[in-house]
């Protein structure tokens, strides 16, 4: 005969000794655990199979069944429909021979069930008796309704799955903590249900994306992570040593540069959905690893990649809402994804908002001094004119794009876009083009230059001058030039900011909110 493993308790999972200065209420719950495993129970749970999802679960209710059997109580004529159900108990309510509990499950469904000392086998009214808060339960019985008209499960057995030892978030306040909801995100996760809601919203978008492009030909691929050289944008890396190889390796800040060289191999339309990592600040938009959307299409421009980028934002609100038609909310407004999105050039919006265009030099100079910038150096060198330009447009111009209303800003200055094919109509000018959505900058988009001698060119234009600590981040690619000059045909590209966009599809104010885990300072 084989042993029922039910039956004994696991002193793997039990320790004999407490911990050291078990707080007061956690010793009480390691006290019930003990309790659960001498009835013959495995607090921690066993494989269970053909468990229903709590939000389906509601659906298997038949009233005429539930009718009949209210009416004759008779066991032996009892067809209403059975569920096996599991989930977190979020309330608990003893009335002595009757126990009500509801549970919660990742539908983020609540499901009352009752645990009756008549109805319930043994065990299982005795397991409900040491339940707590927390505790993570297998219910299994027919579908009742109550005389309040909440379908119910009239448990016949219960289980436990795992015991919670901590006692979770106060029921009407919740973890309200932010700074230990990211910490705990598994607490913040079933103690606010919104919250997984938010990553659930985050994985459909993804993969809404991904099939989006798969549809139109792109083929998905992946680059490396880890880099002898870290390129592609002026960022600092996170640095790290290889030990096979005696080298140090640079977490990538950016796939372009590996995505164009299979450009050059042939792939006419790729893309890669993955992490970028970058050694600078945290905000509330910014994590040091973040995901990115890149991607490149042979003999395509920035204005083509830029309808493409509309296709898969206004595809991605559509996945996104409820109602299926791109119009969510944001902060305070509504975005409206469904019309076109607006375009700017940089040099209207800096004369919208500056008063004066920006090839006026000494207006230009006399501006910055005026509104508190920095002009020179602590050197005394004065700052070059077109960084003057961009920090009196990020800082003036740029903030007063209307927030609910997607906008491009187009067609940059070529110094301030080194690495972009220069306009043919205006060489001054680089096809390059940003989208501001709900007052962040969603992406870059570019028509890529594909001259090996200009490229060169415009990275030894780039490490020209710089100290020692910005050429670390700064990096003339020998490869990528042999690349070009194997031929990479023209091409159209982009980089796409996931996180950004997820804090716009769901109503998110911060980058943290987004991600299951983010970057925190460690305690102490």
């Amino acid at each position: 005969m084989t042993a029922n493993p039910q039956s004994r308790p696991s002193t793997e999972e039990m320790p004999a000794d407490l911990p050291i200065d078990v707080h007061k209420l956690e010793a009480q719950r390691r006290t019930k655990r003990d309790e659960v495993a001498q009835l013959g129970m495995l607090p921690y749970g066993q494989r269970t199979d053909d468990l229903l999802p709590l939000a389906e679960a509601h659906t298997h209710y038949d009233q005429a069944a539930d009718k009949t059997f209210q009416e004759h109580k008779d066991p032996a004529r009892d067809t209403r429909p059975r569920v096996k159900i599991a989930g977190r108990v979020t309330l608990h309510r003893d009335n002595g021979k009757l126990i009500w509990m509801n549970l919660r499950d990742n539908t983020r469904e609540s499901f009352q069930i009752a645990v009756s000392k008549k109805d319930c086998d043994e065990l299982g009214f005795s397991l409900a008796k040491l339940t707590d808060m927390g505790d993570i339960l297998i219910a299994e019985g027919p579908l009742m309704k109550t005389r309040t008209g909440e379908v119910t499960c009239w448990a016949s057995t219960l289980r436990p799955a795992s015991k919670c030892l901590i006692p979770p978030p106060e029921k009407h306040a919740g973890l309200q903590d932010i700074e230990l909801r990211y910490r705990q995100r598994y607490v913040d996760m079933w103690a606010n249900p919104e919250t997984t809601a938010v990553l659930e919203l985050r994985s459909r978008v993804i993969s809404a994306i991904r099939a989006f492009l798969a549809e139109r030909g792109f083929l998905e691929v992946e680059t490396p992570m880890l880099q002898t050289q870290a390129g592609g944008a002026a960022a600092r890396p996170f640095i790290t040593h290889m030990n096979a190889l005696s080298i140090d390796l640079y977490m990538r800040i950016a796939p372009e540069l590996f995505l164009k060289r299979l450009l050059v191999g042939g792939l006419p339309r790729v893309f890669e959905v993955n992490r970028n990592f970058r050694n600078e600040g945290l905000d509330k938009q910014h994590n040091p690893e973040f995901t990115m959307l890149e991607l490149y299409q042979a003999f395509g421009n920035y204005e083509t990649i830029m309808a493409l980028t509309e296709d898969i934002v206004r595809h991605a609100a559509r996945t996104a809402s409820p109602a299926g038609a791109a119009i969510l909310p944001f902060r305070d407004g509504r975005i409206d994804y469904e019309q076109p999105f607006d375009r700017i050039t940089y040099a209207d919006l800096f004369k919208q908002h500056l008063g004066f265009a920006i090839t006026e030099r000494d207006r230009v100079r006399k501006e910055a001094e005026t509104r508190g910038l920095k002009v020179r150096t602590e050197a005394g060198v004065e700052l070059d004119h077109w960084f003057l330009v961009n920090e009196l447009f990020e800082t003036f111009a740029e903030p007063k794009l209307h927030p609910y209303r997607p906008t491009w800003i187009m067609d940059y200055p070529a110094s301030l876009s080194p690495l972009t094919r220069p306009k043919t109509s205006d060489p001054s000018l680089a096809e390059r083009a940003d989208l501001f959505i709900g007052g962040m900058e969603i992406g870059p988009h570019y028509t890529e230059l594909n001259n090996p001698d200009i490229q060169s060119e415009k990275f030894r234009e780039q490490l020209a001058g710089v100290d020692d600590e910005e050429s670390t981040f700064r990096t003339f690619d020998e490869d990528f030039i042999n690349a070009l000059k194997v031929g990479m045909p023209p091409a159209g590209g982009m980089g796409l900011g996931i996180d950004r966009l997820i804090m716009l599809l769901a109503n998110q104010p911060t980058i943290r909110d987004v991600i299951a885990f983010p970057m925190m300072k460690p305690l102490g």
